[in-house]
């Protein structure tokens, strides 16, 4: 499998929460560790808990690659750690980011955050079909 695959199955898995999620986008999130599958997650019903948070549970994620649909996120309405210090404390060596978050509690602060703990980040792969799973939300916090 390469990025593409491993995205794809971050993007199918987010497919199912659609409408499920709240005010939260339904995300999803794929961990690769030697080219295999370790752990994968969808947005908690009702929007949390989060992907990323999710799928980190119980794994070592150390030099792992992450896909996730959208970026993560860089500020909780509720207690927690945000979801981009849970992948720079997991340890993990890359992020693959499908789409930009728009919304306060991102937008381009999950992304700048993992790359100032080391993080190799990439934003982009397989954009619009993240763009269009996540249309509504989208298109709620781009107006703002």
């Amino acid at each position: 499998m390469n990025d593409s695959d491993f995205m794809r199955r971050a993007l199918a898995l987010a497919s199912a929460g659609v409408g499920a999620t709240g005010d939260n986008p339904s995300v999803g999130c794929v961990i690769v560790k030697d080219g295999a599958v370790i752990a994968q997650a969808a947005t908690g019903a009702g929007g949390r808990p989060h992907a990323e948070e999710l799928a980190l549970r119980g794994i070592d994620a150390r030099g792992a690659t992450v896909f996730v649909t959208l970026e993560p996120c860089a500020k909780r309405s509720v207690s927690g750690i945000p979801c981009a210090d849970l992948l720079a404390a997991a340890g993990v060596s890359r992020v693959v980011v499908a789409a930009r978050d728009p919304h306060p509690f991102a937008a381009g602060a999950g992304i700048e955050r993992m790359i100032n703990a080391g993080v190799d980040v990439e934003v982009g792969l397989l954009e619009p079909a993240a763009r269009a799973q996540l249309a509504d939300f989208l298109a709620k916090w781009e107006k703002s």
